[in-house]
């Protein structure tokens, strides 16, 4: 579980996600949305499992809530 902001987006479904231990990439399939937007200053919770790949390290979410 992670609680932070989405930065930004960097791919189709990938984004920049910063807390206060740092930035990761997090990748959020579009379903995962459902119908909720987050801006830079929306705090967000995100549960997701870990993926260790050859490129890094990135958070495949199988949650979001944008806090507001």
């Amino acid at each position: 579980v992670l609680e932070g902001n989405i930065i930004r987006q960097v791919g189709h479904e990938l984004y920049e996600f910063r807390d206060s231990s740092g930035t990761v990439y997090v990748d959020i399939d579009n379903k995962y949305w459902m119908g909720q937007t987050a801006s830079p200053a929306d705090k967000v919770h995100i549960e997701g499992e870990v993926d260790r790949d050859w490129d890094g390290i990135k958070i495949d979410v199988k949650n979001i809530r944008v806090m507001k």
